[in-house]
């Protein structure tokens, strides 16, 4: 059976052996371990004795540990403990945002901890004079080699281990520091903070507006403490398979482009009558478009819709390339349907309220998430009422019509599938109901195609959101054949995508 290797999800790798290694079951344990009881026994005395020599503060007792929070078993030769028993955890002096500087010694805030973890440049960089540093570090003390800085707003929770004594300070409220006492790998803290069960209790007990991962909050936070040699072969091996999977990710992305590369190529030469060869017999795309225009002006004449105003004649400027004599330049409007409102937008944006959202599923609301590049995506899922649906009545949508995004890329286009009992869009896209003189998986492919998207592309408004327009989506041009070369390009180009993957 084939393999598409755009199947292959890192991310849900990677949370699969933090999952694994969290409950013990990534390496085998060692009898010979000392067992992590001892290790806790070890970082108490620690502890205690650094209290005594004023080094750090006495803390509170933390709250017993029951049975009922531990959420999954661990082998016996670990403890489930708090985050507080094997670190101090506090954070930095305040630093008033007058003492930044252009230079100097490095300060960084939640968002510099998220860039340094992710190997990203600083964006506008902060510094604080030496005199600064100097007043701040002789109270709170400076972060040293292996000890663990965690984000505590914004993205909750991105652990940074120092990796040597180095001048820099970090902003209080910020960011949390686990002063390490060398009793704990700290690889091993840093993985188990990613794993999808810390990564639910980081985000958890939202009590304001901005989510905070508060220093409290942190030293009640459970952690399940393997012995110390275990904790070293559990960082070892999730540093092995992440290495590896970085190498297969990369590979999948290359095959990703490649596979892009490939549809686009062959969309390309369909959309120019180079993928199939034309039949004499075909009747020509002209008498389609008379056929069009003839029954649309019968309905006209009988008053069952309204004359809309014709859009502008295609000037030979326009015209992107050169076509077969069988074929004709469209605007893109001029191919839908006799009905009303064949091509309309929504128009939601402004006079959608909390009110008309419903957790019932009534009217599925169509996002620009849920219009993939290669098809519907279910996902994001936010329905309205029905009796919300009545005022918006131009944006329904049904299953069969063409939705087109106006923006994130804007010009993509989808197939509304057969899921839900009924559907309305958001007011970023453009439903598109085509003439059934037209073969509608030829009309996708042709809305895809760079022939369209090139065109969207030109003429996009905006710069922090560039986005596109009813107006702008129904005169932009589509190359038209014949309608039997409509259905044997589609034949075509849909087993070449196939055999691309």
């Amino acid at each position: 059976m084939k393999t598409n290797t755009l199947d292959f999800d890192a991310q849900a790798l990677r949370d699969r052996i933090l999952d694994l290694a969290m409950r013990g079951k990534l390496v085998p344990q060692d009898p010979n371990d000392e067992p992590a009881s001892v290790l806790l026994e070890k970082i108490k005395a620690e502890k205690a004795e650094l209290v005594k020599e004023k080094k750090i503060k006495k803390s509170k007792p933390l709250p017993e540990i029951t049975d009922d929070e531990k959420p999954f078993d661990i082998p016996d030769s670990w403890e489930w403990v708090r985050l507080g028993d094997v670190f101090d955890i506090t954070s930095s002096k305040r630093v008033m945002k007058k003492e930044w500087k252009d230079s100097g010694i490095p300060f960084y805030r939640a968002r510099e901890i998220v860039s340094i973890k992710r190997n990203r440049p600083l964006k506008d960089p902060i510094y604080i004079d030496k005199k600064t540093y100097s007043e701040k570090i002789k109270v709170s003390g400076k972060p040293r080699k292996n000890d663990i800085l965690l984000t505590g707003v914004g993205t909750l929770g991105i652990p940074y281990i120092v990796p040597k004594d180095k001048e820099f300070y970090f902003k209080d409220g910020n960011i949390i520091w686990l002063k390490n006492f060398g009793k704990v790998n700290s690889n091993f803290i840093s993985y188990y903070v990613q794993s999808p069960y810390m990564l639910k209790m980081i985000n958890n007990g939202r009590g304001t507006t901005v989510a905070t991962l508060t220093i409290i909050r942190s030293e009640k936070l459970l952690v399940p403490l393997p012995p110390l040699s275990e904790q070293s072969r559990i960082a070892a091996k999730i540093a092995q398979l992440f290495a590896l999977l970085r190498k297969v990710e990369s590979s999948t992305q290359q095959y990703a482009e490649l596979q892009t590369l490939l549809k686009s190529k062959v969309l390309d030469l369909a959309m120019r009558g180079k993928l199939v060869k034309q039949d004499p017999n075909d009747e020509p795309a002209s008498e389609l478009l008379k056929k069009i225009k003839a029954e649309k002006a019968e309905l006209i004449k009988e008053k069952k819709i309204k004359e809309s105003k014709p859009l502008p004649p295609i000037t030979d400027e326009e015209k992107p390339f050169d076509i077969p004599d069988s074929w004709e330049w469209v605007r893109l409007g001029d191919l839908t349907a006799p009905v009303e409102y064949a091509m309309a937008d929504g128009p939601f944006g402004s006079n959608l309220k909390k009110t008309d959202y419903t957790l019932d599923p009534e009217v599925r609301i169509i996002q620009l998430s849920n219009i993939g590049e290669n098809g519907w995506k279910d996902q994001n899922v936010k329905y309205t009422t029905f009796e919300h649906l009545k005022s918006i009545q131009r944006s329904e949508v049904f299953p069969g019509n063409i939705v087109i995004a106006k923006m994130m890329p804007a010009g993509r286009a989808i197939i509304v599938p057969n899921k839900d009992k009924k559907y309305v869009l958001s007011s970023d896209a453009v439903k598109f109901i085509p003439d059934t003189h037209i073969y509608k998986d030829f009309l996708i492919y042709a809305i895809n195609s760079n022939t369209y998207r090139d065109q969207v592309n030109e003429k996009l408004q905006g710069t922090t959101r560039p986005r596109t327009s009813l107006k702008k989506l129904k005169n932009f041009l589509i190359p038209l054949p014949p309608f039997d070369e409509q259905k044997r390009i589609v034949t075509k180009t849909f087993d070449l995508f196939n055999m691309i993957g």
